[in-house]
């Protein structure tokens, strides 16, 4: 029997002792009592205070987060009530079929999940982190934490719990195209648009995709020298061994963008949203990287996986500070292909 790898596909480990920050910052500013609701489709809904909530029996669990944005941490050690003890005090109704939480942020944002599946998963209304109480920054005081699914689907700043008929996207799925089943061991990251052929082919041959929208871009291998894309949203964009010399990606979202073995020479990616993009194996030499965020991407193989690094001189514009956002093997090598001091 084949052992499964400890990672999922295309993900690092963050730094040791690291938990990155992703998306919102804070819970919204609110003078009421914290509560948690559970409603919707049950017999007997619910409202607890944070008091009431902690004196519910807790548990701790060992559980491996997996951001979307291609970091891994592993065996983080949670406490906090099981969420299948709260569905049995609300005692669903015979055609609750999905769940929604939605969170005490400045939008309310949400996420959703089948409830069959989250009582399979086995998730946590968690309060606590590696023995202290859980920092609003990673969704203190309450979130919940849905082991074997991408980390989205963990709401930071719980305050609603409703029970569905019918599904009911949330922010990330419904606006960012983000995959709803969110399997990281099947990079479930993006839903792929079905793009009309002959309006992109009409944009690659004007080689301007400034503006547009094109999740799931298919441009492998294409010839787009002197590309306009800026400000394009190119989230999960397949541009690999694509000859993007001199393109032009400012303030675009490259997001788990696939750019291997890609011709960047002299492309501008300032301000760029080029979190776990993958740069492996592309030439990078005078790309001018200032201000993009690189949370997550990747520039080398990382331990284990075979060597394909990208190209990289000291032409190539990356400050020292964005490096802190990476892991420690694609700091390394960013380092030594750099120049920068140790």
């Amino acid at each position: 029997m084949t052992e499964r790898p400890v990672l999922p596909p295309n993900q690092a480990l963050a730094a040791p002792g690291k938990w990155p920050v992703v998306g919102e910052q804070a819970p919204r500013a609110d003078d009421a009592p914290w509560t948690v609701a559970l409603d919707g489709l049950v017999e007997a809904p619910q409202r607890w205070s944070l008091d009431a909530l902690r004196a519910l029996p807790q548990t701790e669990r060992i559980i491996d987060i997996h951001c979307v944005t291609r970091w891994s941490k592993l065996g983080a050690r949670f406490e906090g009530v099981p969420f299948r003890l709260l569905i049995e005090a609300a005692r669903p109704r015979p055609e609750a079929r999905f769940v929604s939480f939605v969170a005490r942020s400045p939008r309310a944002h949400s996420t959703s999940m089948p409830l069959a599946d989250l009582l399979a998963l086995d998730p946590l209304v968690a309060f606590r982190y590696e023995g202290e109480e859980l920092a609003a920054i990673h969704g203190g005081p309450v979130r919940m934490v849905v082991p074997g699914r991408y980390f989205y689907k963990s709401l930071k700043w719980l305050e609603r719990i409703e029970l569905l008929a019918e599904d009911r996207l949330g922010y990330w799925e419904d606006r960012m195209g983000y995959h709803n089943r969110a399997d990281p061991w099947a990079e479930e990251r993006y839903v792929v648009r079905h793009l009309d052929r002959r309006t992109v082919m009409g944009l690659f041959e004007r080689r301007d995709l400034s503006g547009q929208d094109l999740l799931g871009l298919l441009a492998d291998g294409m010839g787009l020298e002197g590309l306009n894309a800026r400000g394009a949203l190119l989230r999960n964009a397949q541009f690999r061994r694509a000859d993007l010399r001199g393109a032009d990606f400012a303030g675009a979202n490259l997001s788990n963008a696939h750019l291997e073995a890609a011709d960047l020479r002299g492309a501008n990616l300032r301000d760029a949203d080029a979190e776990g993009a993958d740069f492996r194996g592309a030439d990078l030499r005078g790309a001018d990287f200032t201000g993009a965020s690189l949370f997550g991407a990747s520039f080398c193989a990382e331990p284990g996986q075979p060597a394909m690094d990208a190209r990289i001189d000291p032409s190539t514009r990356i400050e020292a500070a964005q490096l802190e956002k990476l892991s420690p093997a694609q700091q390394d090598f960013l380092r030594r292909a750099l120049g920068l001091p140790g």
